[in-house]
């Protein structure tokens, strides 16, 4: 019987040559998404780029969008605003109901 043996490494950061292996991206799109406001990179150049949590998860997110349906960069900018959108609104529509339950039950 094979073992498995768990990795449980956190990444800090990665740059923009580990993003581009971790979602299998070009760095020119990469850079197109920075661009676009889909990524904030931290660091002052693009040799100096780290991407951190939430680019991360945005980048894996945009590639998929890209790849699987085919949508351009600034498409994938779109419909990323509008899904951030769509999640603020739903955490707000929870704690309203969450308020509004309490208040019925007081």
């Amino acid at each position: 019987m094979k073992k498995t043996t768990q990795r449980n490494e956190i990444v800090d950061a990665l740059t923009l040559q580990d993003l581009c292996r971790f979602c299998q991206a070009e760095e020119s799109w990469v850079i197109e998404l920075v661009g676009h406001g889909v990524l904030e990179p931290v660091g002052s150049s693009v040799e100096h780029w780290r991407f951190r949590g939430m680019s991360i998860v945005r980048a894996k997110k945009a590639c998929r969008l890209n790849r699987d349906l085919g949508i351009n960069t600034a498409g994938v900018a779109m419909v990323l605003d509008l899904l951030d959108e769509r999640d603020a609104a739903l955490r707000r529509l929870a704690r309203y109901e969450m308020l509004s339950s309490g208040e019925v039950d007081q």
